[in-house]
């Protein structure tokens, strides 16, 4: 009876100890076919580092963080590199966290070299998983449908692509993460960085992001990849009438273009052209010429000692307040805020 008693209580306390032990969160890093391997590794550092972290303040671990893949050994960088997975994506029953790094190169090779996990990353979200693609890893996210109707953001350079081939979902222009009903995306390159903190501190938290931002010495704070985007004039259309407006603007920036005037260049009316215009570029014109004179503006910042006012005149502007705002509505910075931060030294110059 006393043994009996003993084990009631033993069983008693082991349960709720085990109800105050939380079990620990599972975070799956997909190592796709021709991976990035600058992309695949930061998160899964960044985990186990913030495991680290919190032993460290006397608490308690709080993720679990493994390889996944299509294969046992995964090629990155056009073979460059090797990864080797932790489990086979078609093993993962059940996973907290997928993150979703970019391919390298071509987006529509690294779409057909993983079509096979398109389908996993679709069920282990409708079991309750949540999606973090990295970059232009949100071009696999994309596949699946789940982003269909919703915000995601991808690496600035391949926006236009984005759009042309997954016109049903919104492109973040220029935002670092973008969090949509448990799907996480962020913009370019370092930016995964920012994403990979903000599911840190989400998940763990806020003492922690930044102890993993100050290791890895990150920007925490930036919220907009709009300062490292170089504007390319979207050519990406077969209407030659509006290249050769696109070229007349990008030459003539620095004059005073009316929509009137582009608009006879083509023999067609205003309204006619402006459609014509945005349907192609996915610009109005207006915007376009913005974009080419804040483009120009900036490789002045970067490659000259000349002041803001000059520059502003040399772009094609004469009014500070008009100037200054669209630069900072283009760049996230204000026109002083961006030299100071990207002009050459004297050397370079």
């Amino acid at each position: 009876m006393k043994t009996t008693s003993l084990g009631v209580d033993y069983d008693i306390g082991l349960f709720l100890l085990l109800d105050i032990i939380e079990p620990a969160m599972r975070v799956s890093v997909f190592v796709p076919e021709y991976g990035v391997i600058e992309a695949i590794t930061p998160p899964f550092r960044s985990f186990h580092t913030a495991n680290e972290f919190l032993t460290a303040f006397g608490k308690e671990p709080v993720f679990e963080v493994e390889y996944v893949g299509l294969h046992t050994h995964v090629p990155a960088n056009n073979g460059e590199y090797t990864i080797k997975t932790d489990r086979l994506l078609k093993q993962v029953e059940q996973t907290d966290l997928l993150i979703i790094p970019p391919t390298f190169g071509d987006t529509a090779r690294g779409i057909e070299a993983n079509a096979e996990a398109i389908p996993y990353f679709t069920k282990l979200y409708k079991q309750g998983t949540s999606l973090a693609s990295l970059c232009i890893g949100a071009f696999l996210l994309a596949e699946t449908g789940l982003l269909n109707g919703k915000k995601c953001s991808t690496h600035w350079a391949y926006i236009s692509e984005f759009r042309e081939k997954y016109p049903e979902i919104e492109v973040e222009d220029g935002a670092i993460i973008t969090e949509y009903e448990n799907i996480y995306s962020s913009g370019g390159a370092s930016s995964l960085w920012n994403l990979v903190l903000y599911l840190i501190e989400k998940f763990s938290d806020k003492e922690t992001a930044v102890m993993i931002s100050k290791y890895f010495a990150l920007d925490i704070g930036r919220d907009s990849q709009a300062q490292f985007a170089i504007f390319r004039g979207q050519r990406n259309h077969t209407d030659t009438e509006i290249q050769r407006v696109q070229d007349f603007i990008e030459k003539n920036y620095e004059e005073k273009l009316s929509i009137e005037q582009l608009a006879e260049m083509i023999n067609t009316g205003r309204r006619t052209f402006e459609r014509r215009f945005k349907q192609a570029t996915s610009n109005a014109p207006i915007e376009y010429l913005q974009r080419v004179r804040i483009e120009a503006a900036k490789k002045h910042f970067e490659s000259s000692r000349k002041n803001v006012t000059q520059v502003m005149y040399d772009v094609g502007y004469t009014d500070t307040k008009a100037f200054r705002d669209i630069f900072k509505k283009l760049t996230g910075l204000t026109p002083i805020e961006y030299r100071n931060r990207f002009v050459k030294t004297v050397a370079e110059i």
